[in-house]
Formats: C-alpha cells, structure tokens, sequence
C-alpha cells in the first residue's frame, strides 16, 4: 500500500461508507439525522463557537432550518464524489455525538488532506474522538491512498490539543494568523502524520482503538 501515486482511486458512495473503531461508528450525516444533530449543535453551543469560524450572515443557520441542514448533506455529498472531502457524523451507539471531518483533499504531488473534529461536551473525556481519528487515518491512508495528514488547533484548545497527544501525532509549529476562527484571525499549532508513520504505527493503533 503506497500514498504516493498522482492519481487517485473512484470515491466511495457516502451511502456505502461506514467506518468502524472499537467503540464509535463514522459515517455521512443524511436529512433524517437533522433532529439528534440540531439538539447537540443547540446545546453544546457555548462549548464549541469559540474555535469554529464565523457563519456568513447570509446563509440560513442549519441548526434551525432543517432544509439548510440538508442542504449541508447534499455539499458534503457531492465533495465525497469529487474526492475532495469526506464529512462524517461520528455515532456512539445510537448516539450522533460529533463529527469528524477529512478536509481539503489535494492530490498531485502532494496526497493530503486536514482533519477536523468536535464532540458533544457530554460525551468529551472518553477519548471518542482519539478512536475516531484513528479511524478516519486508516481510511486516509489504506483507502484514499493519501500520504499525509494534518490536523491544525488553536493553540489555547487544550482539549482538543490533547487528542493529538494521546495518539503521539507528530507537532510540527505554529502557523500564524492560519484560520479565521470566531471572528480572528488565529494562530494554529499544525500536527502532521504520513502514510509510512502510519505504516510503522499501524498495529499499535489498530490493536489500541480499532
């Protein structure tokens, strides 16, 4: 297995996708998942607007508009058929508790992709989403056949900062005024992992979260 061709590979149906760790399951969000989404979204509002951008003040809000919401859907749809992104609802039993995200999918020479995750605060601290990134890492790598990952924090977020360091994911600095977050322009700390770490690690993750 190489992440290193020019190419790349037919995307996966989202209908088709669904990936599996010890405890979570990752798949697309669809219109009749708008209900359990909105009412995390509604209540975790606080805990999550400080580390994600604005929203354009002209777009509907899909917290509140289910149409907005499927509309959402149909975008992260039609990116996964492109090949430039794959959006997953992260799901502990029956439970949406989250998302986790592979963003911004360039091929050519550089194979890679970023990665981007919440979690309901009710559900933080049980390292769901640790599991979640494993997963999503393992479809990066063995299924998209990218040859980089990178995941980029604020770096006041310590909880999600700490995500990186219970899976030993590889710091690499600071990128300054990187994302606008919340209104600012913020610095990120940029965490990296390649298909060969991934390869030399795959066993210790897979036996550990998968």
């Amino acid at each position: 297995m190489s992440g290193r061709g020019w190419g790349h590979p037919s995307a996966p149906s989202g209908d088709a996708i669904r990936l599996y760790g010890a405890r979570v399951l990752l798949r697309p969000l669809v219109a009749t998942d708008w209900e359990q989404w909105r009412d995390v979204r509604h209540r975790n509002d606080q805990w999550l607007t400080p580390w994600e951008p604005l929203r354009p003040q002209h777009l509907l809000d899909p917290t509140r508009d289910r149409e907005a919401f499927v509309s959402r859907c149909t975008a992260r749809e039609r990116d996964r058929q492109m090949g430039t992104a794959f959006g997953f609802g992260l799901f502990v039993g029956a439970d949406f508790a989250g998302e986790v995200n592979l963003n911004s999918i360039a091929r050519g020479a550089l194979q890679g992709g970023t990665v981007g995750y919440w979690i309901d605060q009710a559900k933080a601290g049980n390292r769901y989403v640790a599991e979640a990134v494993v997963v999503l890492a393992r479809f990066g790598f063995e299924q998209l056949h990218l040859h980089r990952l990178e995941i980029c924090i604020v770096p006041r977020n310590v909880n999600s900062r700490r995500v990186m360091e219970v899976l030993a994911i590889r710091e690499e600095g600071t990128a300054h005024g990187y994302l606008e977050i919340n209104g600012v322009w913020e610095d990120h700390v940029r965490y990296g992992i390649t298909v060969e770490e991934w390869e030399a690690r795959a066993g210790e993750l897979t036996e550990r979260w998968l």
